[in-house]
């Protein structure tokens, strides 16, 4: 397929403030469905995708590719739930790998999040999974400390960065506790790597190493510890942590990583 002049060129719009998360708004399922097509897919292997994670029956009296089975796959995108219309994104992208279609998956996945950052939708497609999309700066964080991670062989360390970024990433609903716990997690795995203090908490590693992390910055993330103590781990009665706190504590786990590793001749 021809590249339009703009992609061409790389005129490329910047990226909308993110207003869009738990929601699949009409103009994404109809975008979805042309999408798919530009992509290789065929109105009725479409509607094969679509019967198979909504779990429904497809239509015996369509046929016709056009308008029959293509408006039975419209009509079905209208009436699910806002997270199937991702489930049913990340299985267009199975789909097109496992059919070598032309021009395939990586088209797919290049128009979808291009899609989603023209309209602020806070998702984003990635390696076939969709996963949580905050700003450019966030999205740099956090990758930039995941390969730092594994480049350094940090095996653990990123595991739990993963996991962190995996549980904001849930659908319907993200599992915020369990992103800020893996977030610190993989900031204490990197400082007692570090430090080679195995056995101790983060906020005993930072206080009994005191050349770990900059002044006051290191009671900054002390405190962080402390918050993600009694927000990961320990829930109070007056409620779970929002998604932008969890965000936040992710962001900064993922820069202080990067930061260690960086600090300890890491980083290469």
């Amino acid at each position: 397929m021809t590249q339009r002049f703009s992609r061409r060129n790389n005129l490329i719009d910047p990226p909308a403030d993110i207003k869009i998360r738990n929601d699949a708004p009409e103009e994404l399922r109809s975008i979805l469905v042309d999408v798919a097509y530009e992509a290789g897919l065929v109105p009725h292997s479409l509607r094969a995708v679509v019967c198979k994670v909504l779990r429904g029956a497809a239509d015996p009296n369509n046929w016709s590719a056009y308008p029959n089975v293509d408006w039975e796959v419209r009509w079905a995108l209208e009436g699910c739930a806002w997270y199937h219309v991702y489930d049913v994104i990340e299985e267009i992208h199975t789909e097109s790998m496992k059919r070598d279609l032309e021009p395939g998956a990586d088209y797919f996945e290049n128009e979808i999040n291009a899609y989603f950052g023209s309209r602020g939708i806070g998702w984003q497609l990635s390696n076939g999974r969709i996963e949580t999309r905050g700003s450019e700066v966030f999205e740099d964080t956090v990758q930039g400390a995941l390969d730092v991670l594994e480049r350094t062989g940090r095996s653990t360390a990123n595991a739990e960065l993963r996991e962190a970024r995996l549980d904001i990433s849930r659908r319907p609903e993200a599992d915020v506790t369990g992103a800020i716990q893996h977030a610190m997690a993989a900031l204490e795995c990197v400082a007692r790597d570090i430090t080679g203090d195995t056995g101790s908490t983060l906020g005993k590693t930072i206080s009994d190493n005191p050349n770990l992390l900059p002044k006051p910055l290191d009671q900054a993330i002390e405190k962080a510890w402390g918050y993600s103590s009694n927000n990961g781990r320990h829930l109070r009665e007056d409620g779970a942590p929002s998604y932008e706190e969890a965000q936040l504590v992710l962001g900064i786990a993922s820069s202080v990583c990067t930061y260690m590793v960086a600090k300890a001749g890491g980083v290469g």
